[in-house]
């Protein structure tokens, strides 16, 4: 191998940017990649012109070659509309049972299926949580589509299960039978035997010793780990559990050397590693990370060593996970090899080494984090370097020695240590801020990003770059944080309400933030740990466009699905006033929940004036006390770069004739239609009165209400009034500097 690095007519890092190049350009079809493609290939020619280029040339023929055939493949698998099968092969390491819901992936007829399946009884919710048999089940289900992306820099479910092979969900309905299923095929009994292992530890440990023993040996965490997960992932340390280099090394070496007391040769231990690093990577879940640290660990024994170790390590990846640049966790991981290998620590002590590397892997991962999660958190740094030391060295080698000597002997009396650990998180949690929202980068600013960073790094010892660089990456980071535009954007946050405004100057203001509406009440086998609603939709989209502090919140009235996540969002971002309606305070449980806010309230008053853009949003009702529900709503009219605006909450008839005889010439624009554009609002009157070219319906996609109604659809058709809806279009935006561009998500 070595032999053959050294004839390669070109070294081997030079050949793995354009592949990864060519990786973009092929599977996602990004004219920026094929230009970046471009560009190298032209800068490598010049350098290694002639017989050199043709055999450059010819590797690139064929990773194209194979790239284009699995896209292809991938593309295939979403064009097909198979019949829904009437039996699945359960594949038990990807059960998961949170409450009443069950969802596992499962093969039939050649195809692999993301399957979800509603318990019926507690008895069937136990069976599966101990179940670790490959299964045979007969169904009654429907095949359909995942949900696509629905906001603007929101997460796209359906392109994510495309990338593991997945092109369809599976909703069942009944399950007639359920028989077991032996195999030889050794992927599915690694999936047995990994499921089995979570199963026995389960059983056998107590929480929250069992998590970390999940987490940290097999790379499974349940979803009674959720608040934990949650905490640990605003520390900006829940890569402590992703699975890479010191687990690897740590059971690899252990597994090595262990062979070589027991007398056997260098040549056959070095044979029998490689089955052994196929059953480790099955028992953890083939995750990128985990055989990406196996590839690199077994290039290195065979005298593979830096770059080039990386190199290899990509290419082989290229050819066994062909999708592994396709999702956050594999690009974060191949980001921090890479970064590991480039760094040269050669002289320093090991205390200065481990900084060092900390420090500018930090930097040099920060614009990749943005990219994908739009903050960073400055804590992170020394906790993980105060952390890793626990988990790494503490936690890893006791975990597993506790978990050898099981069938023998539980130890559980160490579950208080485990439960000191989370209390000593959950205090650090206490102390910490806020993480630092920078903003989420275009793909153009990422490489921006990336490349100054890179030049800094190789002349951050000459003064006459060193400030320059370091002027161009602030500005960088600078735009990130601070579009300089101006917009108004309603974000798809299923069935309620939440609007964005922000104007050039970064000064916003956010009308509602949704929430789930709980409906009937569940046994409490049937109670399942949720991720509230504004996680998913509203902070995240908030985060991308380097929003971390909320100017003014407007709640307009105190219905679930505009207030009820306020709390979650004050979690997660500074809000510095909130604006209300007198009726909203007489409702208890909503002054609770502003007063745990601890920010400063302002009641509305008719002819209040929040400033944005220049110009500003004037309230124009309520006039009174009311109470606090849909008619009580507070209604915002602006002249927002010459267009007005009319944000309506969720006001009906009843609302709407007061408005029409306090304010009889209102015109507008563009209408937010109240109430989700149920039937009892936007009123033939009122839609005669304003006269609005644009209605916008905020609405969950297939919500139990029905919005919005067709009778009011019919008054907007009638009246030539165009409709934008999220639950069809998702995310509406009006983004611009003097005038309006409108796009939306689908």
């Amino acid at each position: 191998m070595l032999q053959w690095i050294k004839k390669c007519p070109i070294p081997l890092i030079y050949l793995t940017v354009l592949l990864v190049w060519l990786y973009y350009a092929i599977y996602q079809g990004s004219v920026l990649a094929w230009g970046g493609f471009g560009f190298s290939m032209l800068l490598l020619w010049v350098r290694y012109a002639g017989k050199q280029a043709v055999y450059v040339c010819m590797i690139l023929v064929f990773f194209a070659c194979l790239f284009s055939y699995r896209s292809r493949t991938m593309e295939r698998g979403m064009e097909l509309n198979p019949p829904s099968p009437r039996e699945i092969l359960l594949l038990p390491d990807t059960i998961k049972v949170n409450g009443d819901s069950l969802s596992f992936r499962g093969k039939s007829q050649g195809q692999l299926f993301q399957a979800f399946y509603k318990l019926q009884t507690e008895q069937e919710k136990q069976r599966f949580q101990a179940q670790s048999d490959l299964l045979r089940l007969e169904i009654e289900g429907e095949l359909s589509q995942a949900e696509g992306r629905r906001n603007f820099a929101g997460f796209d479910y359906r392109e994510y299960l495309k990338t593991q092979g997945i092109y369809r969900t599976l909703t069942i309905e009944h399950i007639t039978s359920v028989q077991p299923v032996k195999t030889w095929n050794v992927l599915d009994k690694l999936s047995s035997w990994r499921r089995a292992a979570v199963v026995f530890i389960k059983q056998t440990f107590p929480q929250p010793m069992s998590n970390y023993m999940t987490g940290l040996l097999f790379g499974h965490l349940d979803t009674d780990f959720e608040e934990m997960n949650d905490l640990y992932s605003s520390l900006g340390i829940i890569h402590l559990f992703a699975l890479s280099g010191m687990q690897v090394g740590f059971f690899m070496d252990g597994f090595r050397k262990l062979l070589l007391r027991l007398g056997l040769k260098m040549e056959t231990v070095t044979v029998i590693q490689y089955p052994f690093s196929l059953l480790y990577a099955g028992l953890t879940g083939f995750s990128v990370s985990v055989v990406r640290s196996l590839l690199q660990k077994l290039w290195g024994q065979a005298g593979v060593k830096g770059l080039d170790n990386f190199a290899l390590t990509m290419m082989t990846l290229s050819l066994l996970m062909p999708n592994f640049l396709l999702t956050a966790g594999g690009i974060l991981s191949c980001a921090y090899s890479f970064l590991l290998s480039m760094i040269d620590t050669d002289g320093l002590s090991s205390f200065k080494k481990i900084c060092y590397e900390s420090a500018m892997i930090s930097i040099g991962m920060l614009p990749i984090l943005l990219f994908f999660f739009g903050e960073f958190q400055p804590w992170s740094i020394p906790l993980t370097f105060f952390f890793s030391f626990i988990f790494d060295v503490l936690l890893l080698p006791g975990l597993s020695l506790i978990f050898l000597l099981a069938p023998l002997v539980a130890i559980a009396q160490v579950n208080p240590l485990f439960q000191l650990l989370e209390q000593i998180i959950r205090w650090v949690g206490s102390l910490t801020s806020h993480p630092l929202v920078l903003g989420q980068p275009s793909p153009i600013l990422l490489l921006a990003l990336l490349l100054f960073l890179a030049i800094f790094a190789d002349k951050r010892q000459e003064k006459a770059w060193k400030m320059g660089l370091l002027g161009m990456i602030t500005l960088l980071f600078f735009i990130c944080k601070h579009p300089l535009e101006n917009e108004v954007t309603i974000v798809d946050i299923g069935q309620g309400d939440s609007i964005f405004l922000r104007d050039m100057t970064g000064r916003n203001i956010l009308i509602d933030v949704g929430g789930r509406v709980e409906v009937g009440k569940k046994e409490n086998w049937q109670q399942r740990v949720s991720v509230p609603n504004a996680e998913r939709t509203l902070i995240p989209y908030l985060k991308s466009r380097g929003v971390g502090c909320v100017d003014k919140l407007v709640l307009t009235h105190t219905d679930t699905d505009h207030m009820g996540d306020m709390l979650v969002v004050a979690k997660a971002l500074s809000i510095r006033e909130v604006y209300v309606s007198k009726g909203s305070l007489t409702k208890q449980d909503f002054v609770e929940k502003l007063d745990q806010l601890g920010v400063r309230i302002h009641v509305v008053e008719i002819g209040d004036r929040l400033p944005i853009m220049g110009g500003y949003l004037e309230v124009l009702y309520p006039s009174g006390v009311g109470d606090g529900g849909n008619n009580d709503s507070i209604v915002l009219y602006g002249e927002l770069l010459k267009t007005r605006f009319l944000f309506t909450g969720d006001l009906e008839t009843e609302g709407e004739e007061e408005m029409m005889a306090r304010f009889p010439n209102l015109r507008v624009d563009v209408l937010k239609a109240g109430h989700h554009g149920s039937k009892g609002s936007s009123s033939p009157a009122f839609l005669d009165q304003i006269k609005p070219q644009l209605a916008l319906i905020s609405a969950g996609k297939k919500n139990r209400y029905k919005h919005p109604h067709q009778e009011t659809l019919d008054r907007f058709d009638e009246r030539q009034i165009k409709v934008l809806r999220t639950d069809e279009q998702g995310a509406i935006r009006f983004t611009g500097w003097s005038e309006w561009k409108i796009e939306t998500v689908r």
